[in-house]
């Protein structure tokens, strides 16, 4: 009789504890905005860039700060404004006269954690110096390739694009987010609970400093790799493409999703698992992660625009248009 071989269970013990204390330490300043926040560490544990969307005054710069405060690495910060040139983000080459030769200049890219404030106030030729930033980790300088550190992130935020002075981003770059993260005015009760924690503050200028690190920069690389080894069924690997299948046959859609979008889904729901401290992806993982990965990847007829839907609307439709594996 053949003896049956279990595969060893991942611990993510330790990871959970880990996005535990993160999330302790924003929370000592940022009141509410629980989604933001499990979705910025989502997107830090899959290698994802995140694009965070809101009217001004919601937190989005700050959560950012806080989260890069959260982490021994290094961390930038690039306010995006309609003069702002590709050089100013990637760096650029400058004759050094001792040398009696060109040398290259970083720029502020080549950090860990990169903060780009409202990116689309940034002409079209700023928006593309960041496509081989973003995708291959990388910049390419007069013929000569130049690595990003690692673990290398991108947090963007942005106002919405019926406000003044904004510049719509590219689909192409729109499709190298892994989320979009719309931020939402804070209930009642958060807003009160707000206010008392800044009456306590006493209008302490820098409240990053409140905000201890948790984590190494090495961790978060070896908490990627287990994110990594988190069991997804082939039933729910089916039920992913399904679902992107689905954006594609879609009358209220003119544009579906990629297969980088199935992949992001995958990729998220393995976080979410993680980040709950299991070893396996649940259909709940999937359908909590599609809107996030999809709302900025897919595009709606201009009928169904006229009428006021949305793309979340659309996405809702879909989920419960398909089967749930069981």
């Amino acid at each position: 009789m053949e003896e049956t071989t279990f595969q060893p269970r991942t611990d993510f013990t330790a990871l959970h504890e880990a996005v535990v204390a993160i999330r302790e330490q924003i929370g000592k300043v940022i009141i509410g905005q629980h989604e933001m926040i499990d979705l910025l560490i989502a997107g830090l544990l899959t290698q994802g860039h995140v694009l965070i969307e809101g009217v001004p005054g919601v937190a989005k710069t700050l959560t950012a700060k806080l989260l890069a405060r959260c982490i021994d690495a290094d961390f930038s910060r690039l306010q995006f404004t309609p003069d702002i040139m590709p050089a100013d983000v990637i760096g650029t080459s400058i004759f050094n006269p001792e040398k009696r030769e060109f040398e290259y200049k970083r720029g502020p890219v080549f950090s860990n954690l990169v903060l780009i404030d409202e990116i689309n106030r940034a002409p079209a030729k700023t928006q593309a110096a960041l496509f081989e930033v973003m995708e291959e980790r990388q910049v390419t300088n007069d013929g000569v390739t130049h690595p990003l550190p690692a673990p290398f992130m991108v947090v963007a935020t942005q106002n919405p694009i019926e406000q003044e002075g904004t510049y719509r981003l590219p689909e192409a770059q729109l499709d190298r987010f892994l989320f979009k993260i719309e931020v939402k005015y804070p209930a009642l009760a958060e807003e009160i609970s707000m206010l008392q924690a800044m009456h306590q503050y006493n209008g302490m200028s820098d409240l990053t400093q409140l905000v201890e690190r948790v984590v190494t920069a090495i961790q978060i690389m070896e908490y990627q790799v287990l994110v990594r080894k988190v069991h997804i069924e082939d039933k729910l690997l089916h039920y992913i493409a399904a679902l992107i299948h689905e954006t594609r046959n879609n009358a209220s859609l003119y544009l579906g999703a990629s297969p980088r979008a199935s992949l992001a889904v995958m990729n998220c729901a393995k976080a979410v698992a993680a980040m709950h401290n299991r070893d396996f992806v649940t259909p709940d993982d999937i359908v909590s992660m599609l809107p996030h990965v999809l709302r900025h990847r897919i595009m709606l007829t201009p009928e169904r625009e006229m009428e006021g839907i949305t793309t979340d609307e659309v996405i809702s439709q879909i989920v419960k248009s398909v089967e749930v594996p069981r």
